[in-house]
């Protein structure tokens, strides 16, 4: 089901659900879906991390299945939890039919698998084939890093009530970072790795024209040579992503805009910034680019 004979194969799938990836980028998902090994990808936010796990999925067919790592993560919200209140309720039940007599017994059926909560990574194990987008892995800590690279490992988590849960099927596995911290070489060497860099401007017109197909090739080449523009001398705070272009040149279309103009560049701004000094800077490069059209 997650089988293509080379990377261009890759990049034409990908390409179908408007998702369009470079040889680098093509290449790397190719070994790692051939290798079955999970992808790390790093780069600055908003060069299509995050949305490489979705178009993979929706390409191929499978279920997306997302983690989303923050300060504190921890085993029961990657790996299964218990169904406290549910075991409360079963165990008043027992005791209500006079069944509660023998203790180990009761202790036993706490623990079927009716009251197991499986969270993501679990879920991926049992929903094989699946994507498992583990997203923002540097926002977590070390010893949960630990705890993936034992899973990434042997593709099974093992739960002392119940035993080993295994993949049928290793999941295609996407980890992204946006380097807010270094991530161990450990979990790195576990890999296949990739820096994905904001594209070129032919590649990000591409982009546009793949996912906005509706949006005239004028508005779509002028607005990519603004943000590439933005990007390469704006002196932004944040420089705009893939996701900002998109939203800039909807924000124009649902104006009923065939090509960019000056006082509508101006008033949809928020589409790409999200800084009060950014918003400044880029009305400043605005009005200099567009202000004798």
């Amino acid at each position: 089901m997650t089988h293509v004979d080379s990377a261009q194969a890759l990049a034409d799938r990908l390409g179908s659900v408007g998702y369009i990836a470079g040889e680098g980028l093509s290449t790397v998902g190719y070994l790692a879906l051939r290798m079955q090994r999970p992808l790390l990808l790093e780069g600055e936010p908003g060069t299509g991390k995050t949305a490489l796990a979705g178009a993979l999925a929706e390409s191929f067919g499978l279920p997306l299945i997302r983690l989303q790592c923050y300060e504190g993560i921890d085993a029961r919200q990657a790996l299964y939890d218990w169904d406290f209140p549910r075991q409360i309720l079963h165990l008043r039940a027992l005791e209500a039919a006079d069944a509660a007599d023998d203790v180990r017994a009761v202790e036993d059926s706490l623990y079927e698998e009716r009251f197991l909560l499986p969270r993501p990574v679990v879920r991926a194990l049992r929903e094989a084939p699946a994507v498992l987008l583990i997203d923002e892995i540097d926002r977590a800590d070390d010893e949960f890093e630990a705890l993936l690279l034992e899973v990434l490992s042997t593709y099974q988590v093992s739960i002392p009530e119940l035993g080993t849960i295994s993949a049928t099927e290793p999941p295609i596995v996407v980890l992204t970072s946006n380097r807010t911290r270094e991530l161990h070489d450990a979990l790195k060497r576990r890999c296949l790795y990739h820096w994905l860099d904001h594209p070129d401007l032919a590649q990000e017109i591409a982009i546009v024209r793949a996912r906005l197909p509706e949006v005239g090739e004028a508005l779509a080449e002028r607005m990519v040579e603004l943000v590439q523009k933005l990007r390469a001398d704006g002196g932004l705070v944040r420089p705009p992503g893939v996701a900002e272009t998109l939203d800039w040149v909807r924000a124009l279309q649902a104006l009923g805009l065939r090509e960019p103009e000056l006082g509508a560049l101006s008033a949809t701004v928020g589409a790409v910034c999200k800084q009060r000094e950014d918003a400044e800077r880029v009305r400043s490069l605005v009005r200099a680019a567009f202000g004798d059209d």
